[in-house]
């Protein structure tokens, strides 16, 4: 099979982590680079010892105009995802993947899922949790029923001052504008609207329900969308032996004096499931691999069941593997016509989800997601 032709628009800082599964791929071709910083373009071509001859753009609608496409990657702020999803598409490219959260509005997610539904164009929305070697493990033994029927969900996620990448300026900036990020937020949403859409995410991905409503407290810090604590409950499982209900709970926290060794950001989740018949912990995520990793304090996955503690590490733990396997798969979906994961329908109800907490943070007042149609 001749090889899928790649295009990329956008080379910041999560460029490097996006494109490390198509490095030495022999299914993909990276063709053209897009971002408006050409200098950006050249960095990144240096350090991964990309093609120096290949395409380079300050346009996306030049590149997309020019350049025979099969996969196109999106990495831009979310309020350009639509824009660039609708243009796209009608450039008949077999498959798009755009950066999380899909849109800032669920007008804008409409639209996306439309124009590629029209134009036969596979709509991904990238995920690197699902894809992270102990999320992947997780789910398998929560499918397989290690822990029985689950009824509770809880994510800690805890964000602090150092350690990690130093992050450009340029890149703090939109994150931290509120028409840029999205959110709904007076000030921007780095937190829960950015980074807490894996959250969201994974509460849907582990559990596998819909959301019956949500309420969530949402403070301020420095101008910050933190801390945060949200609660939700999931709607009735269908075929519940048990018919108990299920709750979820998600909390940001901020430690502004802490140092949080990580070889990307200086943040980390910590994951606990309860089912009928034990509990679940999953440690880290972001920070995989750290310091905390190499310690027996903290293996990647912990079962408590039939009154026995067994531990799982024997995985990758590394966050960029999240990434690579993500981008295999979607190049598999393309090749064989299989279906993405996150679909454009699962990125649109994940940010309905993100967005009914934040509403119901301004407004005081229980939200459900299907109530957030704009």
């Amino acid at each position: 099979m001749e090889r899928l032709k790649v295009g990329i628009i956008g080379c910041g800082m999560i460029f490097d982590l996006n494109i490390l599964g198509y490095l030495d791929n022999d299914d993909v071709e990276i063709i053209c680079l897009c971002d408006r910083r050409q200098r950006r373009i050249k960095e990144k071509i240096t350090k991964f010892n990309i093609n120096p001859d290949i395409k380079i753009y300050k346009d996306y609608k030049d590149m997309l105009d020019s350049e025979n496409i099969d996969i196109l990657e999106i990495l831009l702020p979310h309020n350009l995802h639509c824009d660039v999803t609708l243009y796209a598409a009608k450039r008949k490219i077999k498959g798009i993947s755009v950066q999380k959260p899909m849109a800032t509005t669920i007008s804008e997610c409409d639209k996306m899922i439309k124009s590629c539904k029209d134009n036969n164009v596979k709509l991904k929305i990238f995920e690197n949790f699902t894809f992270y070697p102990p999320i992947l493990r997780a789910k398998q033994l929560l499918k397989e029923g290690i822990i029985g029927e689950l009824n509770s969900f809880h994510i800690k996620t805890i964000e602090a001052s150092s350690g990690g990448w130093n992050i450009p300026k340029s890149t703090l900036n939109w994150r931290l504008a509120p028409d840029s990020c999205g959110g709904g937020l007076e000030c921007g949403s780095p937190f829960i609207f950015d980074d807490g859409y894996h959250k969201f995410w994974l509460a849907l991905h582990l559990i596998d329900e819909k959301i019956e409503k949500v309420f969530a407290w949402v403070d301020r810090y420095n101008n910050l969308d933190i801390p945060a604590y949200m609660m939700w409950k999931y709607r009735s499982p269908k075929g519940s032996n048990l018919n108990m209900p299920h709750y979820g709970t998600l909390e940001f926290n901020f430690s502004p004096e802490m140092l949080l060794p990580s070889p990307y950001y200086a943040c980390d989740e910590f994951i606990s499931i309860i089912g009928s018949k034990g509990i679940m912990w999953i440690n880290q995520a972001t920070s995989g691999g750290n310091i905390m990793s190499k310690s027996e304090v903290f293996p990647a996955i912990v079962i408590f069941r039939d009154g026995k503690i067994e531990t799982i590490s024997d995985m990758e733990r590394d966050w960029k593997y999240g990434f690579i396997n993500s981008t295999k798969h979607f190049i598999e979906v393309i090749k064989n016509d299989g279906i993405p994961l996150l679909t454009g329908e699962e990125g649109k109800y994940c940010t309905q989800f993100a967005l009914a907490a934040l509403k119901s943070s301004m407004a005081g007042k229980e939200i459900c997601p299907d109530e957030i149609t704009e």
